[in-house]
């Protein structure tokens, strides 16, 4: 029944125009809400009972303990590693700083693409999604039609192209929690697990739900998922919200969302505080759990993915930085970064860190819809776009036992070396007969590294946009606009010089290696629905008539 008053209501709003609109998309969000939070009920906080390891260690000579990080579209510019840091320096990132000084920086460290979830799932496979069919992030119920709704009426106010909704394909989508990574794919978890590893997972899932596709299927022994994307309630006494009146899905997300975990594919409850707090009181819980046996813990924050919320403490101790939202944005990154302090300082204060591998990364780059300019600079582009800014992400590894600190690692890497990289890590087997396109990356994680790259071609596909980078040349197909573009990224990182038409045989040596990749492809497990105009060089809140676009896919 709810799907049909949807379905009116936009209806309705997509008929007429003029001075109503605002009056129409209050309705349909509100409706939306309502709707939301009739169907999922959250019930009240619930502690979490975390499965106690043994009292004394089993062995002296046990693989490391490995904990990964993963940040949801930071960009590379937000941390202070990188020569940055938010508002121009005023919000350094000394934590995660710390943590990459302590082991090994790669500079040159790629997403596995520029959305979520298929970087997520490379992440935990080692495999393109031309080879697990997992290539767009799986959409809620209704977010395609709502964001091309209010993204075409925003778009025609600012001189946008508008995006295309396909109704065909949004028929024939399967369910939100089954859009999911394979339960025949082998992650790193079970990989692990059979290993003797106990793994368990925090926070962001997003490659499916339930008895196939959940974490606790993929090979997690325990899972604290966040089961919708509030970080705090959001009449909270102490948060300070952040909304994007330019922003499409930023309007979906505060209508459909709500502040919720679920523990071990249970029922929804409310977190404890702010987002980024709570699953790391929750992460040093599973580490002093798990103390006196080997662990692998998945920490996949939500931070600094909109909608934008911050503990009014971090606000205040950011200082008074304009516009709010780069201020909220800025009090995001703060809590993101006190999270891997807490981690870091837990583990030295276990007596853990000598033997702890920790990896910290970001699913990919910074998203241009919060209209914030410098995210990602240099580099062009952002989050849906394969351009540097979409895809260069941070990756660093400190393992104080095994890798020295202050290791830069110059050549490309991807999210699809971390895991063979983290199953050797663990001595654990990789699966037979399953061909993994990642490498281990702890030989060039040594005072000794070999003398090639751990990669001298690497791909990224979503729909008809493709990318491959062969050694430092760099070429982007896409189906919309139909164009290209080659760059020379050891002379131009930035981008700022496509060389595709005075360079024709390398254009086709490139395009070759794209059609073979995608000739051995299989085909994604479900459609994209949804194909939105992303500008290249320019954030949402700033894009004007005639500045260049691509349409991202999904």
């Amino acid at each position: 029944m709810w799907k049909k008053i949807l379905i009116a209501i936009l209806a309705v709003v997509l008929i007429g125009g003029g001075a109503a609109w605002i009056n129409r998309e209050a309705i349909v969000l509100e409706l939306a809400k309502r709707s939301t939070v009739a169907r999922y009920p959250v019930a009240a906080n619930q502690p979490v009972v975390w499965a106690e390891g043994p009292s004394e260690a089993a062995r002296t000579d046990r693989p490391p303990n490995i904990i990964f990080i993963l940040a949801d579209d930071l960009g590379i510019n937000d941390l202070s590693t990188f020569g940055g840091g938010v508002a121009d320096g005023r919000v350094p990132t000394p934590n995660i700083d710390a943590l990459a000084n302590s082991g090994a920086i790669f500079t040159q460290a790629y997403s596995g693409t520029a959305s979520c979830a298929p970087s997520r799932a490379m992440i935990m496979t080692g495999r393109y999604p031309t080879r697990t069919g997992f290539e767009f992030t799986p959409t809620p119920d209704g977010m395609g039609k709502m964001v091309s709704t209010f993204g075409a009426a925003m778009g025609r106010k600012a001189g946008m192209p508008g995006p295309i909704f396909h109704a065909d394909a949004a028929e024939r989508m399967p369910p939100y929690q089954d859009q999911g990574l394979p339960g025949a794919e082998v992650t790193i978890a079970e990989v692990l697990r059979d290993g003797g590893y106990h793994t368990t997972h925090i926070g962001k899932w997003h490659t499916g739900l339930g008895a196939e596709f959940g974490p606790n299927a993929q090979g997690f022994d325990e899972a604290l998922i966040m089961a919708s994307g509030l970080h705090m309630r959001e009449d909270d006494p102490n948060v300070v919200n952040a909304k994007l009146p330019f922003d499409p899905i930023d309007k979906f997300l505060w209508a459909r969302m709500q502040y919720a975990a679920s523990f071990n594919d249970g029922k929804w409850f409310e977190p404890r505080g702010y987002l980024a707090d709570y699953y790391t009181d929750e992460a040093i819980k599973v580490i002093r759990a798990n103390r006196n046996r080997p662990f692998f813990l998945n920490l996949a924050h939500w931070g600094v993915h909109t909608p934008l919320q911050a503990t009014r403490e971090d606000y205040e101790a950011v200082g008074d930085i304009q516009p709010e939202r780069l201020r909220v944005y800025a009090a995001m990154v703060r809590a993101l970064d006190r999270s891997v302090g807490r981690i870091t300082e837990t583990l030295k204060a276990e007596g853990m860190l000598e033997n702890t591998l920790i990896v910290f990364s970001s699913d990919n780059g910074g998203a241009g819809y919060i209209g914030l300019s410098k995210v990602n600079a240099p580099y062009r582009g952002w989050k849906l776009t394969l351009f540097e800014g979409g895809i260069r992400v941070p990756l660093f590894m400190s393992w104080p036992g095994r890798i020295p600190a202050g290791l830069k690692v110059e050549a490309p890497v991807a999210h699809i070396d971390l895991m063979p990289t983290l199953a050797a890590a663990g001595r654990s087997t990789l699966p037979a007969n399953t061909e993994i396109d990642g490498v281990n990356l702890l030989p060039y994680a040594s005072a000794k590294p070999p003398s090639t790259r751990p990669h001298e071609t690497i791909f990224w596909q979503s729909g008809d946009y493709r990318v491959v980078r062969q050694g430092d040349w760099k070429l982007q197909i896409t189906h919309r606009p139909a164009r290209n573009w080659l760059f020379d990224l050891a002379n131009d990182p930035t981008e700022k010089n496509d060389l595709a038409a005075a360079n024709p045989a390398k254009v086709a040596e490139l395009t070759a290696l794209l059609d073979a990749h995608r000739k051995s492809a299989r085909p994604p497990l479900y459609p994209f629905i949804l194909e939105g105009p992303i500008a290249v060089d320019k954030s949402l809140a700033d894009v004007k008539p005639g500045d260049e676009f691509i349409y991202w896919p999904n």
